[in-house]
């Protein structure tokens, strides 16, 4: 097994309940110097969720002597920057703004109005005069390249 997928399975047993999923794990490739652990939930993650994943990480780690002397552990959630990975983080978004990169370079913004196995689908306000109405898209994942949660200030 490589170091990737130990780290993954190790992370993926530190996770407190089945409400939390892993998002990714990131190793640095210099002596994995730094081991960044990121975590996600249905419900959210709090600050001490973090710590408590953390804490249960490193004690995996001590216990098998991992490979590192000296390592770095982050925990933390997926950044506003960053993009949604995980069929279940779309699932987790529904009703959140959100901006599609297509695979053909197109780019959508809507609001996540479903997403299932398959496919997301964003609801796309179209105005004509002072009439709003939506139009829903089905986009497949395969076509989507990456896609970001949007902040609303309302």
């Amino acid at each position: 097994m490589d170091n990737k997928a130990l780290l993954t399975q190790l992370a993926t047993k530190s996770l407190l309940n089945d409400s939390q999923f892993l998002v990714d794990v990131v190793a640095s490739t210099r002596n994995l110097s730094k081991i960044t652990v990121i975590v996600d939930g249905d419900a959210g993650i709090t600050i001490d969720d973090c710590s408590k994943i953390s804490q249960e990480f490193s004690r995996q780690l001590d216990e098998m002597n991992f490979g590192a002397d000296r390592y770095v552990l982050e925990v933390t959630t997926p950044g506003l920057d960053q993009p949604l990975k995980l069929k279940r983080q779309y699932r987790k978004n529904v009703g959140r703004g959100i901006k599609v990169h297509r695979t053909d370079k197109s780019i959508v913004m809507g609001r996540l109005a479903g997403a299932n196995e398959d496919a997301i689908t964003v609801a796309l306000e179209e105005k004509k005069g002072k009439v709003i109405t939506e139009k829903e898209v089905i986009m497949p994942y395969d076509a989507i390249e990456k896609a970001f949660v949007m902040i609303s200030f309302k």
